[in-house]
């Protein structure tokens, strides 16, 4: 493939919750000699803070789902279906897994959260063939029904391994929906956090919430380290063997494997290296948001939160760029609303310092995550 003459070709590898708001923006004002491209796996994008809500029961799988088709129509993009599994900084190309080679003037990437399996596997062995990995999300989404179908035909032992914020609120999301009506008697969830306590990044007052949260929803907590899989087992550091039905990997995630060889500047952890205009440290043709990227400039977590926010500056920098005018610093904030979903319609908020919990805090959330996701239907 080649560039179109007189066409500023931007490429936005991945569909992000930051490239949503990119798209969205293209599609209310798109300039006329930008040619775009959208590559990802398939056209559509779960909102991961709503997938809890789903698993416990309280939203469908459609209520999760970012409606994209109509946004991709109205920017104009040019779609394809595939994943990535190189970036070529010099010749400007993605590289796909079909084979194709896509070229950019402009790049912009944001492939969210991803679980090395290659990786996962050496310290988990059996992870591959006999886990169920929460990323890809949308994944996850299409196979917990079976989960579900499961514990509504026996009683299931289920094992959440990973203990930040997603295992803690997959495993209390779990627990709630094996305990409901309709559901034989017996069924378990247990944690295996791995040694930490669960939420250890959180504050201690909301470790402490947290903890109590999962009492109440009688989930076990197990602070082992998960060092294989097996067919109905984990297999922990310490020797022993945790029969369980459906092993669950929550675990953290990791920088694509493909970015090594790409030529642009990445950080210690394999990230892209950007600056505060969310540029390339290296390669200023290149921008990148969300899990994915690294601000040198203000490091801070990984997280939804974050990558949502960093969506409409994104945009701004790069539109700004293909004008060849001066870009914006964007300035992550210093404190950020963190709602944590505890199973039942009940959550724990926290702000900085500060923290709080309640079903008033559920229905906040579930306000914020409606919207969120109504936002992109028109």
């Amino acid at each position: 493939m080649t560039s179109t003459p007189g066409l500023k070709n931007l490429v936005l590898l991945g569909l992000g919750h930051a490239h949503v708001q990119v798209l969205r923006g293209l599609a209310h004002s798109r300039p006329a000699d930008l040619n775009l491209t959208v590559i990802a796996p398939r056209p559509l994008a779960v909102y991961s803070g709503m997938v809890p809500g789903f698993v416990a029961g309280h939203y469908t799988a459609e209520q999760c789902r970012i409606p994209l088709d109509a946004l991709l129509a109205r920017s104009g993009a040019r779609t394809i279906a595939g994943s990535a599994i190189g970036i070529d900084a010099e010749t400007r190309t993605v590289a796909l897994a079909s084979g194709e080679a896509v070229p950019w003037d402009w790049l912009s990437v944001n492939t969210g959260p991803i679980m090395d399996r290659d990786l996962l596997e050496v310290r988990m062995p059996g992870a591959r063939r006999h886990a169920l990995f929460v990323r890809p999300i949308d994944a996850f989404v299409q196979l917990w029904p079976q989960v579900a179908e499961m514990a509504a035909s026996r009683p299931i032992h289920l094992a959440v391994v990973g203990a930040g914020a997603a295992g803690v609120e997959l495993a209390m999301a779990a627990s709630h929906a094996l305990q409901g009506s309709g559901m034989p008697q017996g069924s378990h969830v247990s944690l295996v956090t791995g040694g930490e306590p669960p939420a250890a990044i959180y504050p201690q007052a909301v470790q402490a919430r947290v903890q109590r949260a999962l009492r109440r929803l009688n989930v076990t907590l197990i602070p082992e380290t998960c060092v294989g899989v097996e067919v109905g087992a984990l297999l922990l550091a310490n020797g022993a063997r945790l029969v369980c039905d459906a092993p669950v990997l929550a675990v953290g995630t990791q920088a694509p494997a493909w970015l090594a060889d790409s030529g642009l500047a990445l950080d210690e952890a394999g990230y892209l290296a950007v600056n505060a205009f969310q540029q390339s440290t290296s390669h200023p043709r290149v921008f990148a948001a969300g899990d994915v990227a690294s601000r040198v400039d203000a490091p801070h977590p990984r997280n939804g939160v974050h990558a949502v926010r960093a969506g409409v500056p994104l945009l701004a920098n790069l539109r700004a760029a293909m004008q060849a005018l001066p870009l914006k610093p964007y300035t992550p904030p210093p404190r950020t609303l963190n709602l944590l979903a505890c199973g039942s319609r009940y959550a724990i908020g926290t702000w900085g310092p500060f923290s709080f919990e309640g079903r008033w805090v559920w229905h906040w959330k579930d306000r914020i995550d409606r919207a969120f996701v109504a936002r992109y239907a028109t």
